[in-house]
């Protein structure tokens, strides 16, 4: 007796250093999960504001700052073009004499004026202009000739410090071109040029409108490039022109009267013609100026109402026309105007100084403020790299810092239909590369979107019935036996790289489909019949026939049925094409239906990526119906209902709220999906619901343009929006689901 009093005290001290070691570990573990939801959450923050914060600066309005100014000489002729260099350390001012004038930015230093060289007793009757991206000019003779001048700055290095020193280049050589017939002076000039074609449309002495063609041939022995000229007479020219205009292709010449734009296609000397007449007259307004957008496919015009509008050519019956396309206003009679380099931005100014930067495309207006040291504005042009702006106001060149990093985008041109250059119709367009210089990004999300809702929308279409329909049949009626080898197997699918599915489905799933189009379509219909009519069948069979085959492998009866029936599909493709598509289902669908064929389509990638989803829905709802208590379909099945009453109406209710978060899974995994997508699609940021056409979804998109994009870049951030557009899908689909998966609890507990 007392030796068990030891023995209970020390079983009670063991079971009370149990007891509170299980309390320290279940506390410890409370914290520590809470803790790791905590830094689940917080991470997710993270993800959130990072992708807020690249994103941000792509929607930032620009900014002007006045830099500097600098007196320059007083000279009689207007400016014509005024600018700088690439780093904005030099300004110039070209004027219409062709007297170029530099001056250093810092410091106002007059660096040197420099004379065009021209004959002894031959003075400077027109001069012309080229696109601002040259920084060239043409100067019209009053002996007949046009000389080329272009300004240039060459840097050099002398004790590793950079000097820039601007110099005059003559493309052509000093000499001028001689470019009239009778040698009367050249008026009204507007030119083109390229290295081996030369444009120039003049007035000559008789008051007549000429297009003088050079076009070079390079000596095979001297490496000189010689001339041939060739003139025509422009036909239908009005009477008063106030503003000429040539494309830098050569292709096109307008001429300005009133409120009239004369367009001529001079493409080729032989066949010159009037292409269009523009009507620009507004009610009780006067054109102000007629410039051309960067890339030379628009025609700006402005009023004195201060109204800018935007013409470019667009397709119609009459073959390719100049429509106006949209407005902006620049607060006042626009008495300047200028466009970017290579974007579509352009700066307008009124001669009160208010200056206000817009962007073409997009319609975004900006920036807008007046200032008063740029009233009466001569000229103004950008700075080759769009960071600078020159004005040529009050006997001063003023220096402005632009900064303008990401004019394209807007939110109208992310999300709406935008009216591109060429584009016959506003469109919905993805295209962030392409390999001229002219290019403008195309950088609208409703493809990508519309493409990952599409490849999400045909994956859960093949998997959601086959996923649920295993999951409840191996939960409620499979054989315990069997089900240990199937759901491990189901479930195992998941470890499988989408890499591999994606490289299955592009380079041997779509060959496949493509070849045996009719026999795929006809497995959607045999598998579903053959299933149906084998259990048909079995409920059929007498009793002692079952009662000899095994009970716990009935489900395994189907599976050499369906492999015969998927054989026979394909096999019997080759002939049921030949019978209702005369041999070629391809050329069927595109010729006779009208309806695109591309051979990695959705339907691949409904497949693949349906084999991907499948086994997360399988398995999430599998467990939901296999958890439901057996008290429940017992007590049903006891009370008279049959096995089918009992699956509908008690446990498949039971089992919802897991069902329904197993397809919201699958979902937000559809949505989500990368390397299938990228690998068994075209990957065409095209909007069509056709099965037989491919997409292309945001992640893929993500994965195949990231590596290129320029950090920083316009492209690089709506990337980034990109990526917060898929965060806030899966947010919003898992919450949804949480949200739904909740209340269908609360429905259904009281079962």
């Amino acid at each position: 007796m007392e030796q068990s009093l030891p023995r209970a005290a020390n079983s009670i001290l063991k079971a009370g250093h149990r007891t509170s070691r299980r309390a320290f570990t279940d506390k410890a573990t409370a914290v520590g999960v809470t803790l790791g939801g905590i830094m689940v959450f917080v991470a997710l923050l993270l993800i959130f504001f990072y992708l807020l914060y690249v994103v941000k600066p792509i929607f930032d309005g620009a900014t002007v700052t006045p830099v500097t100014e600098v007196s320059y000489q007083q000279t009689r002729s207007p400016a014509m073009m005024v600018g700088s260099d690439e780093q904005n350390e030099i300004l110039f001012r070209v004027a219409s004499s062709g007297m170029v004038e530099f001056y250093r930015a810092i410091d106002g230093v007059h660096l040197g004026d420099f004379a065009p060289s021209l004959p002894e007793g031959v003075t400077v009757t027109s001069a012309a202009v080229a696109s601002a991206a040259e920084q060239k000019y043409a100067l019209g003779l009053s002996n007949g000739g046009v000389l080329l001048v272009r300004v240039e700055f060459g840097v050099t290095y002398p004790g590793n410090v950079r000097l820039i020193t601007p110099r005059l280049k003559y493309p052509e050589g000093e000499k001028p071109l001689m470019v009239t017939e009778d040698g009367f002076a050249v008026t009204n000039l507007a030119f083109g040029y390229s290295s081996n074609k030369m444009t120039f449309a003049y007035r000559d002495s008789a008051g007549v409108w000429m297009v003088n063609r050079m076009n070079g041939e390079e000596n095979m022995l001297t490496e000189e490039v010689e001339w041939s000229s060739n003139r025509e007479v422009i036909p239908d020219t009005p009477k008063i022109v106030r503003q000429q205009l040539m494309t830098p292709d050569q292709r096109q010449l307008m001429l300005q009267s009133g409120n009239k734009i004369f367009v001529y296609d001079i493409r080729y000397l032989d066949e010159l013609r009037l292409l269009q007449v523009i009507d620009v007259e507004e009610q009780n307004t006067k054109v102000t100026n007629v410039s051309l957008l960067a890339g030379a496919s628009s025609i700006l015009v402005s009023y004195d109402n201060g109204r800018v509008s935007q013409y470019f050519q667009v397709n119609s019956e009459k073959g390719r026309l100049y429509r106006q396309i949209r407005d902006f206003s620049a607060g006042g009679p626009v008495a300047g105007i200028a466009p970017e380099f290579f974007r579509k931005s352009f700066v307008t100014i009124t001669p009160s100084g208010e200056l206000s930067l817009h962007y073409a495309t997009s319609e975004r207006d900006l920036f807008d403020e007046t200032f008063s040291t740029l009233k009466d504005t001569r000229a103004l042009g950008f700075s080759p790299r769009a960071n600078a702006l020159v004005v040529d106001a009050g006997d001063k060149l003023h220096l402005l810092k632009v900064e303008n990093e990401h004019p394209e985008v807007s939110w109208s041109a992310l999300w709406q239909k935008v009216w591109y250059e060429g584009y016959p119709e506003p469109q919905y367009v993805w295209q962030s590369t392409s390999g001229s210089d002219d290019f403008e990004a195309k950088l609208s999300l409703m493809p990508l979107v519309f493409g990952t809702m599409k490849a999400a929308f045909y994956a859960m279409l093949f998997a959601v019935p086959l996923a649920i329909a295993g999951a409840v049949y191996t939960a409620y009626f499979m054989s315990p036996k069997v089900r240990g080898f199937v759901k491990p197997t189901v479930e195992i699918m998941e470890a499988l790289p989408t890499v591999i599915l994606g490289f299955l489905a592009g380079l041997w799933l779509a060959p496949l489909v493509e070849e045996h189009l009719p026999g795929m379509i006809l497995l959607l219909i045999l598998l579903p019949v053959t299933i149906l009519g084998t259990g048909i069948l079995w409920q059929l069979l007498p009793s002692p026939l079952k009662i000899r085959l095994p009970e716990e492998f009935k489900e395994l009866f189907l599976v050499p049925i369906i492999c015969v029936v998927g054989w026979a599909a394909f096999e019997f493709s080759p002939l049921l094409e030949l019978w209702l598509f005369n041999g070629d289902t391809r050329m069927y669908i595109t010729n006779e239906l009208g309806i695109t064929f591309d051979q990695r389509n959705a339907l691949v990638v409904g497949v693949a990526m349906g084999f991907a989803v499948i086994p997360t829905i399988f398995s999430i709802a599998e467990d939901a119906v296999f958890s439901v208590p057996r008290h429940l379909s017992n007590g049903s099945l006891a009370l008279g209902a049959t096995p089918w009453q009992t699956l509908t109406r008690v446990v498949l209710l039971t089992a919802s709220p897991g069902i329904f978060s197993a397809v919201m899974m699958g979902l937000g995994r559809a949505v989500g999906e990368t390397m299938i997508v990228l690998m068994a699609t075209g990957n065409t940021p095209i909007m069509e619901w056709s099965v037989f056409e491919g997409m292309r979804t945001l992640a893929a998109n993500i994965a195949v343009e990231m590596p290129e994009s320029a950090i920083g870049s316009t492209h690089y951030r709506v990337l980034f929006l990109a990526a917060f557009v898929l965060f806030v899908f899966t947010f919003f689909f898992n919450t949804l689901a949480e949200v739904v998966r909740q209340r269908l609890r609360e429905r259904y507990s009281s079962l």
